[in-house]
Protein backbone atom coordinates (compact mmCIF):
# COMPACT_ATOMS: atom_id res chain seq x y z
CA UNK A 1 0.00 0.00 0.00
CA UNK A 2 1.64 3.44 -0.87
CA UNK A 3 0.48 5.91 0.57
CA UNK A 4 1.14 9.78 0.13
CA UNK A 5 3.97 11.65 1.30
CA UNK A 6 3.56 12.52 4.87
CA UNK A 7 -0.50 11.71 4.69
CA UNK A 8 -1.46 11.19 8.27
CA UNK A 9 -3.90 8.21 7.75
CA UNK A 10 -5.24 9.19 11.45
CA UNK A 11 -6.53 12.26 10.00
CA UNK A 12 -9.82 12.58 8.28
CA UNK A 13 -9.93 13.86 5.02
CA UNK A 14 -9.80 17.35 3.75
CA UNK A 15 -12.92 18.59 2.34
CA UNK A 16 -11.08 19.34 -1.00
CA UNK A 17 -9.46 15.48 -1.44
CA UNK A 18 -12.84 14.31 -0.44
CA UNK A 19 -14.36 16.04 -2.96
CA UNK A 20 -12.13 15.55 -5.73
CA UNK A 21 -12.20 11.80 -4.93
CA UNK A 22 -16.13 11.63 -5.07
CA UNK A 23 -16.17 13.78 -8.18
CA UNK A 24 -15.29 10.94 -10.62
CA UNK A 25 -17.91 8.37 -11.07
CA UNK A 26 -16.24 5.92 -11.73
CA UNK A 27 -14.44 5.70 -8.32
CA UNK A 28 -17.72 6.01 -6.78
CA UNK A 29 -18.65 3.05 -8.29
CA UNK A 30 -15.57 1.14 -7.12
CA UNK A 31 -16.21 2.23 -3.05
CA UNK A 32 -20.17 1.63 -4.36
CA UNK A 33 -19.31 -2.05 -5.11
CA UNK A 34 -16.51 -2.53 -2.49
CA UNK A 35 -18.96 -1.64 0.37
CA UNK A 36 -22.00 -3.84 -1.09
CA UNK A 37 -19.80 -7.09 -1.16
CA UNK A 38 -18.18 -6.29 2.14
CA UNK A 39 -14.94 -8.16 0.99
CA UNK A 40 -11.24 -7.59 -0.86
CA UNK A 41 -12.56 -7.82 -4.67
CA UNK A 42 -10.78 -8.36 -7.74
CA UNK A 43 -9.74 -5.59 -10.03
CA UNK A 44 -11.17 -8.08 -12.87
CA UNK A 45 -14.45 -8.06 -11.00
CA UNK A 46 -14.18 -4.07 -10.27
CA UNK A 47 -13.73 -3.43 -13.57
CA UNK A 48 -16.52 -5.86 -15.32
CA UNK A 49 -19.32 -4.30 -12.60
CA UNK A 50 -18.08 -0.55 -13.27
CA UNK A 51 -18.32 -1.48 -17.20
CA UNK A 52 -21.79 -2.70 -17.06
CA UNK A 53 -23.33 0.64 -15.01
CA UNK A 54 -21.46 2.55 -17.25
CA UNK A 55 -23.14 1.07 -20.23
CA UNK A 56 -26.10 0.21 -19.16
CA UNK A 57 -26.04 -3.74 -19.35
CA UNK A 58 -25.25 -6.96 -17.91
CA UNK A 59 -21.59 -8.23 -17.19
CA UNK A 60 -22.42 -11.14 -19.85
CA UNK A 61 -23.30 -8.36 -22.50
CA UNK A 62 -19.85 -6.02 -21.98
CA UNK A 63 -17.18 -6.04 -24.83
CA UNK A 64 -13.61 -6.80 -24.72
CA UNK A 65 -13.31 -3.58 -25.13
CA UNK A 66 -15.39 -1.86 -22.98
CA UNK A 67 -13.90 -4.57 -20.05
CA UNK A 68 -10.64 -3.08 -21.11
CA UNK A 69 -10.95 0.25 -21.19
CA UNK A 70 -12.27 0.47 -17.35
CA UNK A 71 -9.81 -1.86 -16.10
CA UNK A 72 -6.89 0.10 -17.55
CA UNK A 73 -8.22 3.43 -15.96
CA UNK A 74 -8.81 1.52 -12.63
CA UNK A 75 -5.45 0.13 -12.62
CA UNK A 76 -3.23 2.84 -13.79
CA UNK A 77 -5.60 5.72 -12.07
CA UNK A 78 -8.16 5.30 -9.97
CA UNK A 79 -7.33 2.57 -7.56
CA UNK A 80 -3.79 3.91 -7.24
CA UNK A 81 -5.24 7.06 -6.17
CA UNK A 82 -8.11 5.34 -3.37
CA UNK A 83 -5.03 3.59 -2.22
CA UNK A 84 -2.53 6.57 -1.85
CA UNK A 85 -5.36 8.14 0.86
CA UNK A 86 -5.84 4.96 2.44
CA UNK A 87 -9.01 4.45 1.50
CA UNK A 88 -8.55 0.91 -0.15
CA UNK A 89 -5.70 -1.25 0.44
CA UNK A 90 -4.72 -2.02 -3.42
CA UNK A 91 -2.37 -4.85 -3.60
CA UNK A 92 -1.05 -3.79 -7.31
CA UNK A 93 0.76 -7.76 -7.26
CA UNK A 94 -2.05 -9.31 -6.51
CA UNK A 95 -4.96 -6.97 -8.43
CA UNK A 96 -6.89 -7.52 -4.73
CA UNK A 97 -8.58 -4.01 -3.49
CA UNK A 98 -9.86 -3.85 -0.22
CA UNK A 99 -12.06 -0.89 1.35
CA UNK A 100 -10.92 -0.07 4.51
CA UNK A 101 -12.29 1.98 7.31
CA UNK A 102 -11.55 5.57 5.86
CA UNK A 103 -14.45 4.91 3.24
CA UNK A 104 -16.70 6.30 5.95
CA UNK A 105 -15.52 9.57 5.74
CA UNK A 106 -16.73 10.24 2.38
CA UNK A 107 -20.09 9.89 3.70
CA UNK A 108 -20.97 13.55 4.99
CA UNK A 109 -20.27 14.84 1.38
CA UNK A 110 -21.71 12.61 -0.64
CA UNK A 111 -25.27 14.67 -0.27
CA UNK A 112 -23.75 17.55 -2.13
CA UNK A 113 -21.70 15.40 -4.94
CA UNK A 114 -24.17 14.86 -8.54
CA UNK A 115 -27.69 15.36 -6.69
CA UNK A 116 -30.05 16.60 -8.86
CA UNK A 117 -33.15 16.34 -5.89
CA UNK A 118 -34.36 18.76 -3.32
CA UNK A 119 -32.46 21.52 -2.35
CA UNK A 120 -32.90 21.31 1.27
CA UNK A 121 -30.93 24.25 2.24
CA UNK A 122 -33.48 26.54 0.51
CA UNK A 123 -36.02 24.07 1.04
CA UNK A 124 -35.95 24.93 4.95
CA UNK A 125 -35.59 28.05 4.33
CA UNK A 126 -38.21 28.28 2.49
CA UNK A 127 -40.65 26.44 5.26
CA UNK A 128 -39.09 28.67 7.76
CA UNK A 129 -40.15 31.97 6.12
CA UNK A 130 -43.87 30.77 5.01
CA UNK A 131 -44.14 29.50 8.78
CA UNK A 132 -43.21 33.10 10.02
CA UNK A 133 -45.23 34.50 7.32
CA UNK A 134 -48.61 32.73 8.83
CA UNK A 135 -47.69 33.19 12.27
CA UNK A 136 -47.07 37.20 12.06
CA UNK A 137 -50.28 37.61 9.52
CA UNK A 138 -52.11 35.69 12.77
CA UNK A 139 -50.41 37.88 15.17
CA UNK A 140 -51.53 41.11 13.45
CA UNK A 141 -55.01 39.71 13.32
CA UNK A 142 -55.59 39.01 9.74
CA UNK A 143 -59.05 37.92 8.63
CA UNK A 144 -58.82 33.93 8.21
CA UNK A 145 -55.49 33.18 9.98
CA UNK A 146 -56.86 35.23 13.30
CA UNK A 147 -60.09 32.40 13.25
CA UNK A 148 -57.33 29.50 13.76
CA UNK A 149 -55.99 28.95 17.24
CA UNK A 150 -52.27 29.26 18.22
CA UNK A 151 -52.11 25.84 19.15
CA UNK A 152 -52.91 24.21 15.72
CA UNK A 153 -49.92 26.64 13.83
CA UNK A 154 -47.13 24.84 16.14
CA UNK A 155 -49.33 21.37 15.27
CA UNK A 156 -48.75 22.23 12.05
CA UNK A 157 -45.71 23.55 12.34
CA UNK A 158 -44.24 20.42 13.67
CA UNK A 159 -45.81 18.21 11.45
CA UNK A 160 -44.16 20.00 8.71
CA UNK A 161 -40.88 19.47 9.88
CA UNK A 162 -41.20 15.77 11.22
CA UNK A 163 -41.93 15.27 7.24
CA UNK A 164 -39.35 16.98 5.73
CA UNK A 165 -36.89 15.61 8.40
CA UNK A 166 -37.58 11.67 7.76
CA UNK A 167 -37.93 12.89 4.09
CA UNK A 168 -33.97 14.44 4.40
CA UNK A 169 -32.41 11.35 6.66
CA UNK A 170 -33.57 9.11 4.17
CA UNK A 171 -32.68 10.55 1.00
CA UNK A 172 -28.86 11.12 2.95
CA UNK A 173 -29.00 7.50 3.59
CA UNK A 174 -29.68 6.08 0.49
CA UNK A 175 -26.93 8.60 -1.13
CA UNK A 176 -24.09 6.71 0.93
CA UNK A 177 -22.02 4.07 -0.90
CA UNK A 178 -23.27 1.06 -0.57
CA UNK A 179 -26.75 1.61 0.62
CA UNK A 180 -28.58 0.53 -2.23
CA UNK A 181 -27.69 -2.42 -4.67
CA UNK A 182 -26.77 0.67 -7.65
CA UNK A 183 -24.83 3.82 -7.37
CA UNK A 184 -26.59 7.00 -7.09
CA UNK A 185 -27.77 7.60 -10.87
CA UNK A 186 -27.53 4.29 -12.50
CA UNK A 187 -30.82 2.55 -13.21
CA UNK A 188 -31.83 -1.15 -13.71
CA UNK A 189 -30.52 -2.46 -16.62
CA UNK A 190 -32.46 -4.59 -19.45
CA UNK A 191 -31.12 -7.58 -20.45
CA UNK A 192 -30.53 -7.34 -24.60
CA UNK A 193 -32.94 -10.15 -24.97
CA UNK A 194 -35.33 -8.78 -23.20
CA UNK A 195 -34.75 -5.54 -24.87
CA UNK A 196 -34.91 -7.07 -28.57
CA UNK A 197 -38.35 -8.69 -27.53
CA UNK A 198 -39.91 -5.58 -26.89
CA UNK A 199 -38.69 -4.46 -30.08
CA UNK A 200 -39.94 -7.31 -32.06
CA UNK A 201 -43.19 -6.78 -30.64
CA UNK A 202 -43.38 -3.13 -31.36
CA UNK A 203 -42.68 -4.07 -34.41
CA UNK A 204 -44.80 -6.17 -35.34
CA UNK A 205 -47.92 -4.63 -34.13
CA UNK A 206 -47.39 -2.09 -36.80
Amino acid sequence: MGHASGQNTEERLSRDVSFSILSNHRRRYVLHHLKRVGEPTTIRELAEQVAAWENDCEIEELTYKQRKRVYTSLHQTHLPKLDTYDIIDYEQGRGVATLTDRATDLDIYLEVVERDDVPWSQYYLGLASVSLAVLAASGLGLPFFVQIPGLTYAAGIAVALLLSASVHAYQTRQARLGATELPAGVEPSTPTSERNGILSRLLGTR
